[in-house]
Protein backbone atom coordinates (compact mmCIF):
# COMPACT_ATOMS: atom_id res chain seq x y z
CA UNK A 1 0.00 0.00 0.00
CA UNK A 2 2.81 2.36 0.96
CA UNK A 3 4.67 1.51 -2.23
CA UNK A 4 1.54 2.20 -4.35
CA UNK A 5 0.98 5.52 -2.64
CA UNK A 6 4.60 6.57 -3.22
CA UNK A 7 4.42 5.53 -6.89
CA UNK A 8 1.16 7.48 -7.32
CA UNK A 9 2.70 10.59 -5.78
CA UNK A 10 5.77 10.27 -8.01
CA UNK A 11 3.56 9.86 -11.08
CA UNK A 12 1.35 12.83 -10.16
CA UNK A 13 4.42 14.92 -9.33
CA UNK A 14 5.98 14.14 -12.71
CA UNK A 15 2.80 15.21 -14.52
CA UNK A 16 2.85 18.58 -12.76
CA UNK A 17 6.59 18.98 -13.12
CA UNK A 18 6.58 18.35 -16.87
CA UNK A 19 7.46 21.23 -19.20
CA UNK A 20 4.26 22.22 -21.01
CA UNK A 21 5.59 25.51 -22.40
CA UNK A 22 5.54 24.20 -25.97
CA UNK A 23 1.78 23.51 -25.85
CA UNK A 24 0.76 26.86 -24.36
CA UNK A 25 -0.26 29.40 -26.98
CA UNK A 26 1.27 32.86 -26.81
CA UNK A 27 -0.75 34.98 -29.25
CA UNK A 28 0.71 38.24 -30.49
CA UNK A 29 -1.77 40.71 -28.97
CA UNK A 30 -0.40 43.69 -30.94
CA UNK A 31 -1.04 41.87 -34.19
CA UNK A 32 -4.59 40.99 -33.10
CA UNK A 33 -5.32 44.59 -32.07
CA UNK A 34 -3.99 45.98 -35.37
CA UNK A 35 -6.24 43.57 -37.27
CA UNK A 36 -9.30 44.75 -35.31
CA UNK A 37 -8.64 48.49 -35.63
CA UNK A 38 -10.95 50.47 -37.86
CA UNK A 39 -9.45 52.38 -40.76
CA UNK A 40 -9.20 56.16 -40.24
CA UNK A 41 -12.37 58.21 -40.84
CA UNK A 42 -12.76 59.10 -44.49
CA UNK A 43 -14.80 61.60 -46.49
CA UNK A 44 -16.50 59.98 -49.48
CA UNK A 45 -17.81 61.76 -52.55
CA UNK A 46 -21.15 60.45 -53.68
CA UNK A 47 -20.86 59.11 -57.25
CA UNK A 48 -22.86 60.76 -60.02
CA UNK A 49 -26.29 59.19 -60.44
CA UNK A 50 -26.10 57.58 -56.99
CA UNK A 51 -29.52 58.65 -55.74
CA UNK A 52 -32.17 56.96 -57.79
CA UNK A 53 -35.93 56.83 -58.03
CA UNK A 54 -35.60 53.41 -59.65
CA UNK A 55 -37.92 51.02 -57.74
CA UNK A 56 -35.28 48.24 -57.92
CA UNK A 57 -32.64 50.44 -56.24
CA UNK A 58 -35.10 51.54 -53.55
CA UNK A 59 -36.16 47.91 -52.95
CA UNK A 60 -32.51 46.88 -52.48
CA UNK A 61 -32.00 49.77 -50.07
CA UNK A 62 -35.12 48.81 -48.11
CA UNK A 63 -33.96 45.21 -47.90
CA UNK A 64 -30.52 46.24 -46.64
CA UNK A 65 -32.06 48.67 -44.15
CA UNK A 66 -34.53 46.17 -42.64
CA UNK A 67 -32.43 42.99 -42.44
CA UNK A 68 -29.43 41.79 -40.45
CA UNK A 69 -27.80 38.98 -42.41
CA UNK A 70 -28.20 36.66 -45.35
CA UNK A 71 -28.92 33.55 -43.33
CA UNK A 72 -31.73 35.02 -41.24
CA UNK A 73 -33.00 37.69 -43.64
CA UNK A 74 -36.74 38.08 -43.98
CA UNK A 75 -37.98 36.94 -47.39
CA UNK A 76 -35.73 36.54 -50.40
CA UNK A 77 -33.46 39.44 -51.32
CA UNK A 78 -34.39 41.50 -54.38
CA UNK A 79 -32.45 41.10 -57.60
CA UNK A 80 -28.92 42.47 -57.18
CA UNK A 81 -28.46 41.33 -53.55
CA UNK A 82 -27.20 37.93 -52.48
CA UNK A 83 -27.53 36.03 -49.22
CA UNK A 84 -23.83 35.16 -49.55
CA UNK A 85 -20.81 37.50 -49.56
CA UNK A 86 -17.99 36.44 -51.83
CA UNK A 87 -14.72 37.98 -50.72
CA UNK A 88 -13.10 40.07 -53.47
CA UNK A 89 -10.12 38.33 -55.05
CA UNK A 90 -10.91 34.93 -53.49
CA UNK A 91 -11.59 31.97 -55.74
CA UNK A 92 -14.26 29.63 -54.41
CA UNK A 93 -14.18 25.98 -55.35
CA UNK A 94 -17.21 23.67 -55.36
CA UNK A 95 -17.98 22.73 -51.76
CA UNK A 96 -16.27 25.82 -50.27
CA UNK A 97 -18.32 27.60 -47.61
CA UNK A 98 -19.22 31.12 -48.73
CA UNK A 99 -19.92 33.44 -45.78
CA UNK A 100 -23.36 35.02 -45.29
CA UNK A 101 -23.79 38.62 -46.44
CA UNK A 102 -24.07 41.09 -43.56
CA UNK A 103 -26.90 43.50 -44.26
CA UNK A 104 -27.47 46.82 -42.52
CA UNK A 105 -29.96 46.10 -39.74
CA UNK A 106 -30.45 49.88 -39.67
CA UNK A 107 -33.79 49.44 -37.88
CA UNK A 108 -31.90 48.32 -34.78
CA UNK A 109 -31.03 51.99 -34.27
CA UNK A 110 -33.27 54.04 -36.60
CA UNK A 111 -37.01 54.34 -37.10
CA UNK A 112 -38.30 54.86 -40.60
CA UNK A 113 -41.74 54.63 -42.14
CA UNK A 114 -42.87 50.99 -42.10
CA UNK A 115 -40.18 49.76 -39.70
CA UNK A 116 -40.85 47.48 -36.77
CA UNK A 117 -37.46 47.54 -35.05
CA UNK A 118 -36.56 49.19 -31.76
CA UNK A 119 -34.98 52.19 -33.52
CA UNK A 120 -34.27 54.28 -30.45
CA UNK A 121 -30.47 54.71 -30.54
CA UNK A 122 -29.94 56.75 -33.69
CA UNK A 123 -32.06 59.61 -34.98
CA UNK A 124 -35.48 58.82 -36.39
CA UNK A 125 -35.58 58.87 -40.18
CA UNK A 126 -39.37 59.18 -40.33
CA UNK A 127 -40.08 62.12 -42.63
CA UNK A 128 -36.32 62.68 -43.06
CA UNK A 129 -36.43 63.84 -46.68
CA UNK A 130 -39.16 66.45 -46.11
CA UNK A 131 -37.69 67.67 -42.83
CA UNK A 132 -34.03 67.92 -43.79
CA UNK A 133 -33.40 67.50 -47.51
CA UNK A 134 -36.40 69.30 -49.00
CA UNK A 135 -35.86 72.15 -46.51
CA UNK A 136 -32.23 72.50 -47.66
CA UNK A 137 -30.71 71.77 -44.24
CA UNK A 138 -29.03 68.62 -45.57
CA UNK A 139 -28.50 67.08 -48.99
CA UNK A 140 -28.06 63.65 -50.54
CA UNK A 141 -24.26 63.89 -50.15
CA UNK A 142 -24.72 64.28 -46.39
CA UNK A 143 -26.92 61.16 -46.23
CA UNK A 144 -24.44 59.23 -48.37
CA UNK A 145 -21.52 60.28 -46.13
CA UNK A 146 -23.40 59.35 -42.95
CA UNK A 147 -24.00 55.84 -44.30
CA UNK A 148 -20.50 55.47 -45.76
CA UNK A 149 -18.55 56.70 -42.71
CA UNK A 150 -20.34 58.90 -40.17
CA UNK A 151 -17.08 59.42 -38.24
CA UNK A 152 -15.96 61.95 -40.85
CA UNK A 153 -18.70 64.34 -39.66
CA UNK A 154 -18.97 63.17 -36.05
CA UNK A 155 -15.92 61.44 -34.51
CA UNK A 156 -18.01 60.38 -31.47
CA UNK A 157 -20.71 58.59 -33.50
CA UNK A 158 -21.90 55.12 -32.59
CA UNK A 159 -22.98 54.39 -36.16
CA UNK A 160 -21.40 51.52 -38.04
CA UNK A 161 -18.65 52.29 -40.52
CA UNK A 162 -20.16 50.85 -43.68
CA UNK A 163 -18.12 51.81 -46.74
CA UNK A 164 -14.76 52.46 -45.08
CA UNK A 165 -14.61 48.94 -43.62
CA UNK A 166 -16.18 47.13 -46.56
CA UNK A 167 -19.49 46.17 -44.92
CA UNK A 168 -21.19 47.71 -47.96
CA UNK A 169 -19.92 48.58 -51.39
CA UNK A 170 -20.54 51.92 -53.11
CA UNK A 171 -23.61 50.65 -54.96
CA UNK A 172 -25.21 49.39 -51.73
CA UNK A 173 -24.60 52.75 -50.01
CA UNK A 174 -26.31 54.40 -53.01
CA UNK A 175 -29.27 52.00 -52.66
CA UNK A 176 -29.58 52.83 -48.95
CA UNK A 177 -29.36 56.56 -49.69
CA UNK A 178 -32.03 56.19 -52.38
CA UNK A 179 -34.30 54.32 -49.96
CA UNK A 180 -33.96 56.91 -47.18
CA UNK A 181 -34.67 59.75 -49.63
CA UNK A 182 -37.54 57.96 -51.41
CA UNK A 183 -41.16 58.85 -50.71
CA UNK A 184 -42.67 56.28 -48.36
Amino acid sequence: MKKTLVMSLVLVGSVFAADYSNVIQHPNASKMIKKDLLPPAKHFKMPAGCVSTNPASIARGAFLFHNLNGKKAKKNPPKGISRKQMKPGKTYLPGDKIPNKQYGNCIACHNIEGSNGPGNVGPSLVGYKAMFVDSGVRDAQYVYQQIADARALNPETLMTINLANGLFNESEVCDLTSYILAPK
